[in-house]
C-alpha cells in the first residue's frame, strides 16, 4: 500500500530556500576570494593593474604586431609608452602642485582675512580655524620625522609593485596568445568552451572599460585645460592632468578634480573667475555624459550609475585609492560574465521543448 508524503514545506518556500542557498553559497565565495585577495594584495595588486594595462595597451601592441614587429620587442615599446605617459603625467601633476602649493596656501590665508573683514563673527572663527591648523600642522611636523623610514618604506613598496606591474604587462602582452590554451588546460574539458566564452566577455570588457574612459578622460582634461589656461589659472597643465588621472574613477573624480579646480581659481583669481571655472566644469560634465558616455558605453558593457557608485564605496571600503581605481574595471568584467551566461543558459531555458504527438 503505498503512503502519499507530505511535503514540510510548500512549493513556494522550497524554491525560496533554494535561492538563499544559492545567494549563501556565492556570498561565502565571494568574500573568502576577497580575504584571500586582501591578505595576498602584495601579490595579488600588480597582477590587476598588469591586467588592465594590458587591456588597455593591447590595440597600440597588435598594431605593432600588424606592422611585422617581434613579439617580444613589440611588448617592450608598448610598456615604454606605459612608462613614458604614466611618468610624465606623474611628473606634471607634482611639479604643477609643488610650483603652485605656496601661492595657493597664502591665496587661501587672504581670502580667510577678506572673508572675516566682511562676516565678521563667522570670518574671525575661520582665521582661528586657519591659525589652529597651522599650530597642528607644526605640531604634526615634530613628530612626522619619526615616520620617515615608514614613509620610504610605503614608497618603495610602490616602486616595487609598479616595476612588477609593468613586467606582467610585458609578460602578458607577449605571451597572450598562449592564455587560451592555458586557461582551456586548467579547466575541466566539459567546460573549457564556456571558460573560454567567460574569460572573453570579461576581458573585452574590461577592454572597453580602459579603452573608453580614457578616451573621455583625454577630452575631459584637454577641454577644461583650456579653459583654466584661457582663465589663466595658475596650475593649469597640472590640474588638467589631474582631471586625466582622476577620471578613472567614475562620477567621484570628476567631482574632486572639479573641486580642485575651482578651489584653485577662487584662491588666486577670486570669486568671479572661480564661477567661470565651475561652469567649464559643469559643461565639460554635460558633453561628457550626453555625448561621450552614450557613444563609448554603447560599444562597451553598459553599467548603472548606482552600480558604479556601489562598487566604488565598496573598493574604498576594501582597499581604499587603489579599490576604488580597480572596482569599476572589475565590476565591468563581472557584468560581462553574467552577460555571457545569461546568453547562454538563460536562452536554453527560456526554450521549451518541442510536444510530440
Amino acid at each position: 500500500m503505498e503512503t502519499s508524503r507530505t511535503p514540510l514545506l510548500p512549493e513556494p518556500a522550497r524554491k525560496l530556500a533554494a535561492w538563499c542557498a544559492v545567494v549563501l553559497l556565492v556570498a561565502g565565495v565571494a568574500a573568502v576570494f576577497i580575504w584571500l585577495c586582501v591578505v595576498f594584495k602584495t601579490a595579488v595588486t600588480p597582477v590587476l593593474l598588469a591586467i588592465l594595462g594590458t587591456a588597455l595597451l593591447g590595440p597600440l601592441y597588435r598594431r605593432l604586431l600588424r606592422m611585422k614587429v617581434s613579439a617580444s620587442l613589440a611588448a617592450a615599446v608598448t610598456v615604454a609608452a606605459v612608462l613614458l605617459v604614466v611618468g610624465g603625467a606623474t611628473y606634471i601633476v607634482v611639479a604643477a602642485l609643488i610650483e603652485t602649493g605656496d601661492q595657493i596656501l597664502a591665496s587661501l590665508r587672504q581670502a580667510a582675512l577678506d572673508i572675516a573683514e566682511h562676516f565678521g563673527a563667522a570670518g574671525t572663527s575661520l582665521e582661528d580655524l586657519a591659525e589652529n591648523a597651522k599650530a597642528l600642522l607644526e605640531r604634526f611636523g615634530g613628530t612626522a620625522a619619526s615616520g620617515v623610514i615608514s614613509g620610504l618604506s610605503v614608497v618603495g613598496q610602490m616602486l616595487a609593485t609598479a616595476v612588477l606591474a609593468l613586467l606582467l604587462i610585458f609578460f602578458f602582452l607577449r605571451d597572450s596568445d598562449k592564455a587560451v590554451g592555458a586557461l582551456r588546460a586548467f579547466v575541466p574539458s566539459g567546460t573549457s568552451d564556456t571558460a573560454e566564452a567567460m574569460a572573453r566577455r570579461a576581458f573585452e570588457a574590461v577592454e572597453g572599460f580602459m579603452r573608453g574612459t580614457t578616451l573621455v578622460a583625454f577630452v575631459d582634461a584637454v577641454l577644461i585645460g583650456i579653459g583654466l589656461l584661457v582663465l589663466q589659472v595658475p596650475g593649469a597643465v597640472g590640474l588638467a592632468a589631474l582631471v586625466f588621472v582622476t577620471a578613472y574613477i567614475p562620477y567621484l573624480g570628476a567631482f574632486l578634480s572639479g573641486a580642485v579646480a575651482v578651489l584653485v581659481a577662487l584662491a588666486d583669481r577670486g570669486f568671479v573667475i572661480a564661477l567661470w571655472v565651475l561652469g567649464i566644469v559643469l559643461a565639460v560634465q554635460v558633453i561628457e555624459g550626453n555625448v561621450l558616455q552614450p557613444m563609448v558605453q554603447s560599444r562597451t558593457v553598459q553599467m548603472h550609475p548606482a552600480a558604479v557608485m556601489l562598487a566604488i564605496t565598496a573598493g574604498a571600503s576594501v582597499a581604499g585609492v587603489l579599490g576604488m581605481l580597480l572596482a569599476v574595471p572589475l565590476t565591468a568584467a563581472a557584468t560581462g560574465i553574467l552577460g555571457e551566461l545569461r546568453a547562454r543558459y538563460g536562452s536554453a531555458a527560456g526554450t521549451t521543448p518541442e510536444t510530440t504527438a
